[in-house]
């Protein structure tokens, strides 16, 4: 199934939790004169117009970023992302999680790519350009597994699928445990939604027997719009660095207080 585009919910107060939590998580890593690898299973566009007719549609973006942003300081990595792109795109210029990788990783740093969706993969390479990535029209997870572990081995593998296949919910934790054997170096990354109904707490639940040192940082926050089912972000993390639950912690509070 190929139906999920992001442009209609980027920016939302799940992506302030998702990309402010990953580009802190890059900001750490790449305080290390150590190359890594950042591998990313579900791309999107990498770029996104919060003035397109599908973002103002919703209004997901003005219950999130537009609230957000004066909550962060300028200096915070998820600020420096936005304004950067702003500086290169415009004022209505949103980076989804490859372009914050992109600002994030340096030269030494491989970054490669996956996007299914064909409309979503040919946006993704136009927006990627330039940026020293390596783009795949795959299923992310397949290329996963057969490239993990990368190299250079250290790195970070960001999961981030839209949940539209409701079987990902069974498949992404084992998955996830077969990468984790393979690359015992990796920090891994999955984001998941947090519904009115719950259907996280099953996935969270099969994550933690297949790695029981993962943890999972949440956020709650007010529906974007009356009746929508997101209350809340989820952020599992094998392997987390040092300090990432208390940034955690800040963030959630931001999104909170929204």
């Amino acid at each position: 199934m190929l139906s999920y585009q992001h442009l209609f919910h980027a920016g939302n107060p799940a992506d302030v939790h998702k990309h402010a939590l990953l580009a802190w998580l890059l900001a750490y890593m790449t305080a290390k004169d150590k190359p890594l690898s950042y591998i990313e299973t579900h791309a999107g566009r990498g770029l996104y117009d919060l003035d397109a007719p599908q973002a103002v549609k919703t209004g997901e973006a003005a219950a999130g970023i537009t609230r957000a942003q004066a909550l962060f300081a300028p200096a915070h990595p998820y600020i420096r992302a936005l304004a950067a792109t702003r500086a290169a795109h415009g004022a209505a210029a949103y980076p989804g999680s490859p372009l914050i990788a992109a600002h994030a990783l340096r030269a030494m740093d491989r970054i490669t790519l996956a996007e299914l969706h064909p409309q979503e993969y040919d946006a993704l390479s136009r927006n990627m350009a330039g940026q020293g990535a390596r783009v795949y029209k795959r299923d992310g997870l397949d290329m996963a597994v057969a490239i993990c572990p990368p190299t250079p081995r250290r790195g970070v593998l960001m999961v981030d699928p839209s949940y539209e296949v409701k079987s990902d919910y069974a498949t992404l934790p084992r998955v996830l445990g077969q990468i984790a054997r393979k690359w015992n170096v990796g920090v891994l990354v999955l984001w998941y939604p947090i519904l009115r109904d719950g259907p996280h707490d099953a996935l969270t639940a099969a994550l933690r027997a297949e790695m029981p040192e993962i943890a999972c940082f949440e956020a709650r926050f007010q529906p974007a719009r009356p009746g929508h089912r997101m209350i809340g972000s989820g952020m599992a993390v094998l392997r987390a660095p040092w300090g990432m639950a208390e940034e955690a912690t800040r963030i959630a509070g931001f999104l909170q207080n929204l």
